[in-house]
């Protein structure tokens, strides 16, 4: 199971599932067009992606 955790405060969040096909999320990181990595949970089928999680004004990070 993938945790994002607050470097900041140290709050984490557990596994997230997609809302179609109930699978667990999986933590990727993408590059945007300006270049820009972002950390994304991601659905194995498919089925889109979200940002990553935030907390102290800032993302959480996913030790993979």
């Amino acid at each position: 199971m993938s945790a994002y955790v607050c470097k900041i405060c140290g709050m984490s969040v557990g596994s997230m599932t997609c809302g179609t096909c109930g699978k667990e999320l999986v933590h990727e990181t993408i590059t945007t067009d300006s270049g820009e990595k972002v950390h994304v949970s991601k659905c194995p089928d498919g089925h889109g992606m979200v940002k990553s999680p935030m907390c102290c004004g800032q993302d959480m990070s996913c030790s993979i």
